[in-house]
């Protein structure tokens, strides 16, 4: 699969993001990987940081690859786990959250015949 340029990786990364349902979540490196750059989770943070206000993107899903909130404690962390907490995502230990059970796992699109 080629590369995506910029603009096509950034309006794939909010496609997705619109995709993740309540009471779920994805890792940054997740959506990068399946917007066809896996070794973008920074951008994905940005795209989150630049757009997810103007465009009401469920930012607030996307959590780091250890099952963690990544926003400083004064900064939005509070906000994102009482969110996440309203849509039924259960904190453990430490506020790691089992990607084994909430981690968003898209179905392969179907080919058609």
């Amino acid at each position: 699969m080629p590369k995506p340029n910029l603009a096509s990786f950034t309006a794939r990364v909010k496609q997705l993001l619109k995709k993740i349902p309540r009471g779920k979540v994805a890792t940054y490196g997740q959506i990068a990987a399946l917007a066809g750059m896996p070794r973008a989770a920074r951008q994905v943070a940005w795209i989150l940081h630049a757009s997810a206000e103007k465009e009401r993107l469920p930012w607030h899903r996307v959590i780091n690859r250890n099952g963690m909130i990544s926003l400083p404690r004064l900064q939005g962390y509070e906000l994102q786990r009482e969110l996440l907490r309203r849509e039924g995502v259960a904190f453990g230990l430490r506020d790691v959250i089992d990607l084994e059970r909430f981690q968003w796992r898209p179905q392969p699109a179907r080919s058609r015949r």
